[in-house]
């Protein structure tokens, strides 16, 4: 992983703003990997489903996800994503409502697999500047979530054996005002950090 320094031409993310260079850099990425990983784990238990609209909960993840790949960048907070489904699925019970392993997640597999990637491409676009700003840090956020439906929906559809219609009544059409709410949150929250820092700087 790269360890960017702020003064360089490129914006880099909040994450880079972290002191930490030849192993100490190593040492703080792992941190923020582990961190990243278990702060998804806790937003998870913020979770409610109401199996006659879907048997996807509604939760807190997608948040936490926009938020970690957007501070961390592409590489740690694909990482962060990637430790969170690995050691679920090995037992750690922090997949939403307490569950763990392949079984008990098998139709929001997809959703979880979705978040690595969706973390992968907020992180690379807030490197890039575009979390400095409301409405581009919005599009970005939006485009994250969708990531995350497009991955979510079909693995969806595959363990539930219905079609596309059925698919998207399930596990898309439910969170749409939530996730919203959501990627506006988290999209106010970057350009609001960027300010502080910016702010300390001057001071």
């Amino acid at each position: 992983m790269t360890t960017l320094n702020p003064s360089l031409g490129r914006p880099g993310t909040l994450a880079d703003l972290i002191p930490g260079s030849g192993a100490m850099a190593y040492v703080r990425d792992a941190g923020l990997v582990v961190g990243g990983a278990a702060f998804t784990g806790l937003a998870a238990q913020i979770s409610f489903t109401i199996p006659s609209i879907s048997p996807v909960p509604y939760t807190l993840q997608t948040f936490a996800v926009l938020l970690v790949g957007a501070s961390f960048g592409a590489a740690r907070g694909a990482l962060s994503m990637a430790l969170y489904l690995l050691a679920g699925l090995a037992g750690v019970p922090w997949f939403a409502e307490q569950v763990s392993g392949f079984e008990a997640a098998k139709a929001t597999m997809g959703y979880l697999a979705g978040f690595i990637v969706a973390a992968a491409v907020v992180g690379y676009l807030s490197s890039r500047g575009n979390d400095r700003r409301f409405l581009s840090s919005t599009a970005e956020m939006f485009l994250g979530t969708l990531i995350i439906y497009a991955i979510g929906v079909p693995v969806l559809m595959n363990a539930l054996n219905v079609n596309l219609a059925q698919g998207l009544e399930y596990g898309l059409y439910p969170f749409v005002i939530t996730d919203t709410l959501k990627v506006l949150a988290a999209a106010g929250l970057l350009p609001l950090a960027w300010k502080l820092v910016n702010r300390d700087k001057k001071a």
